[in-house]
C-alpha cells in the first residue's frame, strides 16, 4: 500500500484516525497503530512482514542481553550488527554478489532469486539505531516488545523513511497528545506532500522514464540535460513529498519526526547539498559510522578517508548495482576534494557564490545520470551527451520536441520554483490565512483526480 493510493487515503487512513480518536489511552492507541502498521506492510508484503517482525525481535533481545550482561555488551553489539547487516546482505545483495563472482571467476554458481522486501534498508537501520543507542546509554532498554515493534514498524515511515532514531521518539511512545491543531497541521502537510508526489513527481517521472527508455542512439545535449534535471526534480518531489506525508501523518497521531529535506537545489557545495538532502540518512551515517570511525578528530587525512568510506557505503546502501557504488564513490570524491581544498566552501562575493552554485548543480546532475541509469555504460553515454552531445539529427530533435509538451513545461517550471525557498513565505502565508481552507481541499481534490485517472504512480525509494 502506498500513501498516494485511493485505498490508503479513502479507507485505511480515515479508519485509523477514527480509531485513535475514539480509544482513550496511549496503550490502546499504540495497540491500534501497531496492528494498523502490520496490516499496512502485509498489504504489499504478506510474507516479509514476518521478516520485519523477526528482525525487530532480534534487536529487542540484543538490547536486553546488553543490559543483563554489561561486561559482554560489546560482543553482543557486534553479534547484533552482524545479524542485521547479514539479513540485509542476504536479501539485498546475494544475487548481485553471486553474479559478480561468476563474472570475475568464470564459474557458474547458482544465483539466488530472492525478492527484495520493501523498505528493508529503512527498518533495518532503525532497528540498529535502537540497539546502538542502548549500547551507548543514549536510551533505556525497552522491555515492552510491542512498543519497540511499533517504533520499527510505524506505517508513516516504515517503507521509505525518513529514518527515525529511537531516542527521538522514545518519550512519545509513552506520552503524547493527539490534538485538533496537530491533526489539522498534519493533514495540511500530508496534502502538500501528496500534491508534490502526484502532481509534480509523477508528471516529470513519466517524461524521464520515456527518455531513458528511448535508448541512447537519439540522445543529444538537450535531451541529456532535460532528462537529468527532470530526474533530479522527480526524485526530489517524490521523496520529499513522501517525507512530507510521513511527517504529516506523524503529527496526526502525536509523533514529531525531524525534517528530511531543506531545499537542496540551493546548496553552495556538495557538503552543503548533503546537509540538505535525505537528512535522516546523512545523520544516521554521521552518527553511527562517521563518528565511530573518528570523524574529523584525527587529522585532515583521516577526515578525508572517513568521508570517502561513508559515501561509498551510502552508495552500496542504495542498492545492488554497480551504478549505486559508482554514485557513492563519485560523491565521496567530491567531498574529499572540498575537504582538501576548503576554499571551495568558504564565503565569497556574489560571483563566487554563483560559480560555486553552478559547480554544485553540475556535480549533482551528473550524479543523477549515474543514479538513474541501468548500467555503467548507459550512465557514461548520458554524461557524454550532457557535455558533448551534438547529435541534432531529425530523430534526435523529434525526441527533444516530444518532451516539450505544455504539461511538461509548466510542471518543470513549477517544480523549479517549488524546489526553492521562494515558495516558503507564500505557503506559510496561505496556511496561516483562510486561503488554506480553499487551497488544501483543492489540492487534495486535484491529486485524487490525477490518481483516479492515471496508472503511473511509482515511489522511487521503495526499492531501497
Amino acid at each position: 500500500m502506498v500513501f498516494s493510493s485511493l485505498t490508503f487515503i479513502c479507507i485505511f487512513l480515515p479508519a485509523v484516525i477514527l480509531g485513535c480518536r475514539i480509544l482513550p489511552s496511549i496503550k490502546a492507541k499504540n495497540a491500534l497503530l501497531l496492528v494498523a502498521s502490520i496490516l499496512f506492510y502485509a498489504y504489499g508484503e504478506p510474507v516479509y512482514v514476518l521478516l520485519m517482525i523477526g528482525n525487530a525481535l532480534c534487536n529487542y533481545l540484543w538490547a536486553i542481553l546488553m543490559e543483563k550482561f554489561p561486561e559482554r555488551r560489546k560482543a553482543v553489539l557486534a553479534i547484533g550488527v552482524i545479524q542485521n547487516l547479514g539479513v540485509l546482505c542476504i536479501f539485498k545483495y546475494a544475487g548481485f554478489l553471486a553474479e559478480s563472482f561468476n563474472s570475475i571467476t568464470g564459474l557458474g554458481i547458482p544465483v539466488p532469486q530472492i525478492a527484495l522486501p520493501i523498505g528493508i534498508s529503512f527498518f533495518t537501520f532503525q532497528a540498529m539505531s535502537y540497539m546502538i543507542d542502548v549500547y551507548r546509554g543514549d536510551c533505556s532498554v525497552q522491555k515492552n516488545f510491542g512498543r519497540l515493534l511499533l517504533y520499527i514498524s510505524f506505517f508513516p515511515q516504515l517503507i521509505a523513511g525518513p529514518i527515525v532514531k529511537y531516542h527521538d521518539i522514545e518519550e512519545e511512545l509513552l506520552n503524547r497528545k493527539q490534538s485538533i491543531d496537530g491533526m489539522a497541521r498534519g493533514m495540511r502537510r500530508f496534502i502538500c506532500g501528496l500534491g508534490k508526489k502526484v502532481l509534480i513527481a509523477n508528471t516529470l517521472g513519466a517524461m524521464v522514464d520515456g527518455l531513458f527508455a528511448a535508448g541512447t542512439g537519439d540522445l543529444n545535449i538537450i535531451t541529456a540535460w532535460i532528462g537529468t534535471a527532470g530526474f533530479f526534480l522527480q526524485l526530489y518531489f517524490d521523496f520529499s513529498g513522501y517525507s512530507d506525508m510521513a511527517i504529516g501523518l506523524g503529527w496526526m497521531f502525536g509523533f514529531h519526526f525531524r525534517e528530511n529535506f531543506s531545499y537542496p537545489i540551493i546548496a553552495g557545495s556538495i557538503k552543503d547539498y548533503w546537509a540538505r538532502w535525505h537528512i535522516s540518512l546523512t545523520s544516521w551515517f554521521r552518527e553511527y559510522l562517521y563518528f565511530p570511525l573518528g570523524g574529523n578528530r584525527k587529522g585532515k587525512a583521516r577526515t578525508v578517508i572517513n568521508k570517502f568510506i561513508v559515501f561509498t557505503l551510502s552508495g552500496i546502501w542504495h542498492g545492488a548495482n554497480v551504478t549505486f557504488l559508482l554514485w557513492g564513490i563519485y560523491h565521496g570524491l567530491f567531498l574529499m576534494l572540498e575537504e582538501i581544498f576548503p576554499g571551495i566552501r568558504k564565503e565569497g562575493g556574489l560571483l563566487k557564490k554563483i560559480l560555486v552554485h553552478i559547480y554544485t548543480l553540475i556535480v549533482v546532475f551528473v550524479s543523477m545520470a549515474i543514479f538513474r541509469a541501468d548500467d555503467i555504460g548507459t550512465a557514461f553515454i548520458w554524461i557524454g551527451n550532457m557535455f558533448a552531445g551534438m547529435n541534432f539529427s531529425p530523430a534526435a530533435m523529434r525526441l527533444v520536441m516530444a518532451q516539450l509538451t505544455p504539461l511538461n513545461i509548466v510542471t518543470f517550471i513549477i517544480g523549479c520554483f517549488a524546489a526553492t525557498p521562494l515558495i516558503k513565505p507564500l505557503a506559510c502565508r496561505a496556511w496561516a490565512e483562510k486561503a488554506s481552507y480553499i487551497i488544501t481541499p483543492a489540492m487534495l481534490l486535484l491529486a485524487l483526480v490525477f490518481l483516479a485517472g492515471g496508472t503511473y504512480n511509482p515511489f522511487i525509494y521503495f526499492r531501497f
